[in-house]
């Protein structure tokens, strides 16, 4: 149970790092580096692959007390990575109140990676966070889950890639 002291300090450290906040972290030229990998990742494999990038969690998740892991499922649905004809859309999710990295995969690509393959990524990301390389963080796990597509859902030679979602990160 969480004391109302840690509650309160929760909320102060959401409300205070904002969208702002993820903006000066995450500059317009990494997301526009982030963007062009993530089409060229999908123009190899059959899968989705979305990056949501949050300053804190709403006040209702905070009332709540809710994990960053709801707000990444929530955010997986809200974003339609779901929604992919193969179902192999992948959210990578960063949490930046709560140093969080959540990596939500659909239930296709789920099948043939298991959770300690996800967890070991988001450590490898956290590792370079901490080292406050965000760009190289983001990138490494970008390049890791397109690998992972590539295995399990390759194009055939000679198929074009649907992209059914937007490749632009979401900052909020």
């Amino acid at each position: 149970m969480t004391s109302w002291f840690q509650r309160l300090s929760r909320m102060l450290r959401h409300r205070w790092l904002d969208d702002a906040t993820a903006n000066r972290l995450i500059a317009p030229d990494l997301l526009q580096a982030l963007t062009q990998r993530v089409g060229a990742s999908e123009r190899r494999h059959s899968g989705e692959i979305r990056i949501c990038i949050e300053g804190g969690l709403p006040m209702s998740y905070l009332w709540r007390d809710a994990p960053a892991r709801e707000r990444a499922l929530m955010m997986f649905g809200k974003l339609r990575v779901w929604d992919t004809e193969h179902n192999n859309g992948v959210l990578i999710y960063l949490l930046l109140a709560e140093h969080a990295i959540e990596i939500v995969a659909d239930r296709g690509i789920g099948r043939h990676v298991d959770a300690d393959d996800w967890h070991a990524m988001t450590l490898r990301m956290g590792a370079a966070f901490r080292e406050g390389r965000f760009g190289d963080g983001l990138t490494q796990a970008l390049e890791e889950v397109s690998a992972l597509l590539v295995a399990h859902f390759p194009l055939a030679e000679g198929e074009a890639d649907r992209n059914e979602l937007p490749d632009a990160p979401v900052v909020l």
